[in-house]
C-alpha cells in the first residue's frame, strides 16, 4: 500500500505541473493582466505604470515569468542596488509555498490562506459527514423497502434537492429559520450567517456554535446526501439479488445483519469512486455557500479576490484545489482496498 501511494504521488507530479502551466497562462492572458489591480490609481503617470510593471517582471517573456512564479528568482540576479552589485530578488516560488503578497490585503497569500482554511475545512467536513452518514443508511433502507412509502418519498426528495440551486435553498432556509420562525427572544431560531456571533473577537469551540454551522452544512451537504442515497440504493438493489445474500437469509440471520453487515459492504464499493473526489467537490461548492452565509472561509475569500483582481490569491487557490483533487482520487483508490478485501495493491 505504501509503495502504491508513493508511486501515485510521483505520477501526479506531471499532472500538477501541467495544471500550474495552464493556470499561469490563463491568469496572465486575462484582460488587464496581473497589474490591473495595482494600476487603478488615476494619479499614476505612464512612466510610473511602466516602472511598476517592470518591477513586477510582467514585461519579461512568459517562460521567465512562469519559472519565477514556480521556483523563485534565486537563479535570476535581475535586481541591482545603486552600486551595481547584484543581489537577490523576492525569492518567491510556489514550490516553496510562497505565493507572493495579496494585492488587496498587502499580506502574504499563504498567511491569508491558512487563516481561512480552518473555517472551510470545518464546513466541508461537516457537510461531507452529513451527506454520507445520512445518505448511506437512507439508500440501504430504500433498497430493502423498495416500492414502499419511505422509498418513494426519499426518491422524490432526492430529485427536489438535486433540482434546487444551492443559493436559492440557502436563502429560503435563512428566511424560514432566521425571520419567519421566531424563538423565545423574538429572534430567528437559527443565525442567518457568519461562523460565530460578530460581537466576539474570536470564535468559541465548535460545540458552542453548532447553531451557526447547521444551515450552511445542510445547504452544502444536501446535494451529497441526495446523490449518495440514490447511488447506494441502486448499488444495493444489485447486491440484494446475489447468491450470498439469499444464503445468509436462508441460514436464518437477522435482516439487520444481512443488509448492513453483508450487503452494505459490497454495495459501498462503487461509492468509493465518489468519496475521494467529494473532497474537491465540497471545496468548490463552498464558494457559493460561504458567500450566502458570510462564512469566513477560502471560498468567500476567493470570490472577493476575483472581484478585486487579486491574482496571487486566485492562483494560490487554484493550485491548492488541484492538489486536493489529485489527493482525492488517490484516496478513492485507497478506499477500494479498505472496503473490498479482494483488492490488493501489489
Amino acid at each position: 500500500m505504501v509503495k502504491y501511494i508513493a508511486r501515485r504521488l510521483v505520477q501526479a507530479i506531471p499532472t500538477l505541473l501541467g495544471i500550474t502551466i495552464l493556470t499561469f497562462i490563463i491568469m496572465t492572458a486575462a484582460p488587464g493582466g496581473p497589474t490591473a489591480a495595482l494600476l487603478l490609481d488615476q494619479n499614476l503617470t505612464p512612466q510610473d505604470r511602466e516602472r511598476i510593471a517592470d518591477q513586477l517582471g510582467v514585461n519579461d517573456p512568459m517562460p521567465i515569468q512562469y519559472l519565477r512564479w514556480l521556483i523563485g528568482d534565486d537563479w535570476e540576479l535581475r535586481v541591482r542596488d545603486n552600486s551595481g552589485e547584484p543581489k537577490y530578488g523576492t525569492r518567491l516560488g510556489i514550490l516553496r509555498l510562497d505565493f507572493g503578497h495579496s494585492f488587496v490585503a498587502n499580506r502574504r497569500v499563504l498567511d491569508l490562506f491558512v487563516e481561512r482554511l480552518g473555517a472551510t475545512l470545518e464546513l466541508g467536513i461537516a457537510a461531507l459527514l452529513f451527506g454520507v452518514l445520512l445518505g448511506v443508511p437512507i439508500g440501504i433502507i430504500s433498497a430493502v423497502l423498495r416500492g414502499s412509502l419511505f422509498d418513494n418519498s426519499m426518491r422524490v426528495l432526492a430529485v427536489i434537492i438535486n433540482a434546487v440551486p444551492n443559493f436559492w435553498l440557502g436563502l429560503m432556509l435563512i428566511l424560514l429559520f432566521g425571520v419567519i420562525i421566531k424563538g423565545p427572544d423574538n429572534r430567528g431560531v437559527l443565525p442567518m450567517g457568519s461562523r460565530c456571533p460578530t460581537t466576539l473577537e474570536s470564535c468559541p469551540p465548535l460545540t458552542e456554535r453548532l447553531n451557526h454551522l447547521l444551515l450552511p452544512m445542510i445547504v452544502l451537504g444536501g446535494g451529497g446526501l441526495a446523490a449518495y442515497s440514490r447511488y447506494l440504493r441502486a448499488s444495493m438493489l444489485d447486491v440484494i439479488g446475489q447468491d450470498y445474500i439469499r444464503t445468509a437469509r436462508a441460514k436464518g440471520l437477522k435482516g439487520r445483519t444481512v443488509w448492513f453487515a453483508h450487503g452494505a459492504r459490497n454495495a459501498l464499493i462503487p461509492l468509493a469512486t465518489f468519496l475521494g473526489p467529494a473532497i474537491a467537490g465540497v471545496w468548490g461548492g463552498a464558494f457559493i455557500t460561504e458567500q450566502i452565509f458570510s462564512w469566513p472561509g477560502i471560498g468567500r475569500l476567493t470570490l472577493q479576490s476575483i472581484n478585486a483582481l487579486d491574482y496571487p490569491m486566485v492562483m494560490a487557490v487554484t493550485v491548492f484545489s488541484a492538489v486536493a483533487t489529485i489527493l482525492g482520487f488517490i484516496l478513492s483508490d485507497i478506499l477500494y482496498a479498505l472496503i473490498d478485501p479482494r483488492i490488493r495493491f501489489n
